[in-house]
């Protein structure tokens, strides 16, 4: 049985570094035995197919093969279009009713405990929010993520530690679940 995934890669194309074009990713993957593979955008995302290895498994085959072809190390985390279906639907802020440059999804390699959070002082950020999902963080950043405090204090390497964690704005977020959808 094959299953439809999204390859979440973090940190490419973005400021000049670590350049990996779409069509040599692409190749890439489809020379490590998946089908179907097509990107979306140019910062990091690929939905593939395969009956093969699980999310953990799939994500270091493709960053060991990754930094074999390109020379440069690149985290990756795999998740299934069921996840990613979930990712949307437990949304707790009004999607629906924001702009998609408000809403962002960072997707983590492993559940986050809570307490990771306990030093930040929710209210000092305030209109902004976040809640915790299942291995997803939700920011809800009304002046986008760019102008974000919030997102900065998230991004401290304490809060992380020991995760790969990679944000999404809710356009891909919603995208990816649709682009992993089987054929109907």
């Amino acid at each position: 049985m094959t299953t439809t995934y999204a390859a979440l890669l973090r940190g490419i194309n973005v400021g000049g570094k670590k350049k990996l074009p779409m069509a040599e990713l692409r190749q890439l993957m489809e020379g490590l035995g998946h089908d179907g593979v097509r990107t979306h955008l140019q910062s990091g995302q690929a939905v593939f197919t395969t009956g093969r290895g699980d999310e953990g498994t799939l994500a270091t085959e493709l960053a060991e093969a990754i930094e074999k072809r390109f020379g440069f190390p690149v985290d990756v985390i795999v998740r299934d279009h069921a996840y990613l279906t979930a990712v949307v639907d437990d949304c707790p802020f009004p999607a629906a009713e924001l702009e998609p440059r408000q809403l962002h999804v960072t997707y983590f390699s492993a559940p986050v405990d809570p307490a990771r959070f306990t030093d930040l002082d929710r209210d000092t950020h305030l209109p902004e929010e976040f809640r915790l999902g299942d291995r997803a963080l939700y920011l809800y950043a009304p002046d986008g993520l760019g102008r974000s405090k919030l997102a900065e204090a998230l991004s401290r390497p304490r809060v992380n530690k020991g995760l790969i964690a990679t944000t999404r704005n809710w356009n891909t977020v919603t995208k990816l679940a649709e682009l992993t959808h089987p054929p109907r």
